[in-house]
């Protein structure tokens, strides 16, 4: 069986290399592989790195993106009975992570299926926290409810071709396909040995943007869910509380603190402001969305 693995692209040459390189270095048993770049306008070396690893290519218009657009597009191009998603900042944490996250589709206990992820390189450490509360070191196959995330994750195709990913959503495609799926009686599968290091090497105007538009994308899925000013400063105490009370235990507080209060603030702040966000989606924060680093490029120039 085919496992086609399908990797949206916009200038992601600073990890690409080393994330094909652990692809072609998989001990595969259980799927065959192809890989497919879904690249939506880079300038720097990212289809060079990708042409050097054989990949199959194809683009969407920077204009047309959207994350669910992307990904669907970057599925109907590719060819394999299951659909493999991994950022273009992870790397594949180990030789067995492709045939680890598709044993569940292949033994027909899960259609969609997610892995590990663990923190590397400038991934800051309410980030690890963060990895360590919702990737744990044990897997749950199948697991209850519908959480995911495409960072690392696959799909069985004819599961996909179901509903396929919303194309309007501003993230949490990956949940909201889930969730379609658990109402239909399929099953979402965690997969602890399959992990990936996700590197988030992200400003803190980017780490506001990431958790606004989830919380805008969160209440078209779960509109019952609100996140009020008053939730806004409970989280972020207790936040910032929990993380210290870690940062000591593993003897960084000095050294994490500032760092510590800062991820959260954005992280909640972000929340509260994309929950509370009703209007249509204007074309500027489109583009906060969708190419955050594009945004803060040009506001360097106001």
């Amino acid at each position: 069986m085919l496992a086609s693995v399908v990797i949206r692209t916009y200038n992601e040459e600073r990890y690409l290399n080393e994330l094909l390189s652990a692809i072609a270095n998989q001990k595969n048993h259980v799927v065959e592989r192809e890989v497919v770049i879904i690249d939506s306008g880079s300038t720097d070396a990212t289809l060079e790195i990708a042409r050097s690893h054989n990949c199959r290519i194809t683009h969407i218009e920077k204009s047309e993106f959207t994350f669910g657009r992307s990904l669907n597009m970057g599925c109907e191009f590719a060819k394999g009975d299951f659909l493999v998603f991994v950022s273009g900042h992870c790397i594949p944490a180990s030789d067995s992570w492709l045939d680890e996250l598709c044993k569940p589709m292949v033994d027909g206990i899960a259609d969609y299926t997610y892995g590990r992820q663990v923190g590397r390189d400038t991934t800051k450490y309410s980030e690890d926290r963060h990895f360590e509360k919702w990737f744990p070191d044990y897997s749950k196959i199948p697991q209850e409810g519908f959480f995911c995330n495409n960072a690392n994750a696959a799909v069985r195709r004819s599961a996909w071709d179901l509903f396929k990913f919303n194309e309007e959503l501003t993230g949490l495609e990956d949940m909201y396909l889930a969730k379609l799926l658990v109402e239909t009686g399929r099953k979402v599968a965690y997969v602890a040995t399959a992990p990936v290091y996700h590197i988030h090497d992200e400003t803190w105007k980017q780490v506001k943007i990431r958790y606004e538009r989830e919380a805008y994308a969160l209440q078209r899925i779960m509109p019952e869910v609100q996140f009020s000013f008053s939730d806004f400063v409970r989280y972020f105490i207790s936040g910032v509380m929990a993380d210290s009370a870690s940062a000591i235990r593993d003897k960084v507080f000095l050294r994490k603190f500032g760092e510590i209060v800062l991820f959260r603030f954005y992280h909640y702040w972000g929340t509260f402001k994309g929950n509370h966000e009703h209007r249509k989606l204007s074309t500027k924060m489109k583009k906060q969305y969708f190419y955050p680093l594009d945004t803060e490029r040009e506001s360097n120039y106001d």
